[in-house]
């Protein structure tokens, strides 16, 4: 209990990271679990510093902390398994919780500002084979027992369009009634560009059963997706 309640932190540092954790929650108005994963954060930095030291950090010692300190830190999380995305939001917390101790006048340190976030590497989106895309646009596979059939149908027609005649999400959406009827497709898309898109017969089927099955008025310039 004693350890949760310092962080690993030694007087006015333990009473900073205290002060700093109920700043999120009243001023920030942090969720719960984001505080609990600051609150690790930090503790995590605090046992390492202890480590480190020899002894829990004091204010004094958190000021004088080198950018070599706090790489060995991340090194130290690195070897034990987390991954750049944990590590950048470890590092967001540290600089958050000093950043507090300096407005407050407690400690100040300017070589965590000078620390470089870890790369987190973006993942290329890949797309589904023809067969899954053509589960994922079936009607029996949108519904459940209780999906009435008109947001069933509303559903399969999108993603036909997307799959089946490579529009974006945007301009499948933004489609009118009127723009529906046309073939090849007039839609609006990224930079506010006009294009042709050819409309194959599924596709042309699954937004026909649509406007079968919609209980709602569709006026001819109105979105026709409801």
């Amino acid at each position: 209990m004693a350890e949760i309640a310092t962080f690993g932190f030694s007087g006015t540092a333990a009473d900073v990271t205290r002060r700093w954790l109920a700043s999120l929650k009243s001023e920030r108005r942090l969720a719960a679990k984001t505080l609990e994963a600051y609150a690790r954060d930090i503790s995590q930095f605090g046992a390492f510093l202890s480590e480190h030291l020899g002894a829990p950090a004091t204010a004094s010692e958190l000021g004088e902390l080198t950018a070599s300190d706090f790489r060995a830190f991340m090194a130290r999380r690195r070897n034990g398994g987390a991954q750049s995305r944990s590590l950048a939001r470890q590092l967001s917390a540290i600089r958050s919780f000093f950043r507090y101790a300096e407005r407050n006048g407690q400690f100040s340190n300017a070589a965590v500002s000078a620390l470089q976030s870890p790369k987190i590497p973006h993942s290329v989106p890949k797309p589904l084979s023809i067969e899954s895309a053509r589960k994922l646009a079936a009607n029996d596979t949108l519904a459940v027992d209780e999906t009435e059939a008109w947001i069933a149908a509303r559903d399969s027609a999108v993603l036909t369009l997307l799959y089946a005649c490579g529009l974006r999400i945007s301009e499948a959406t933004g489609l009118t009634l009127r723009q529906s009827e046309g073939d090849p497709l007039r839609v609006t898309g990224k930079g506010n560009k006009t294009r042709l898109v050819p409309v194959l017969p599924q596709a042309r089927a699954a937004m026909a059963r649509y406007v079968e099955l919609c209980p709602l008025p569709l006026a001819a310039d109105q979105a026709l997706f409801r």
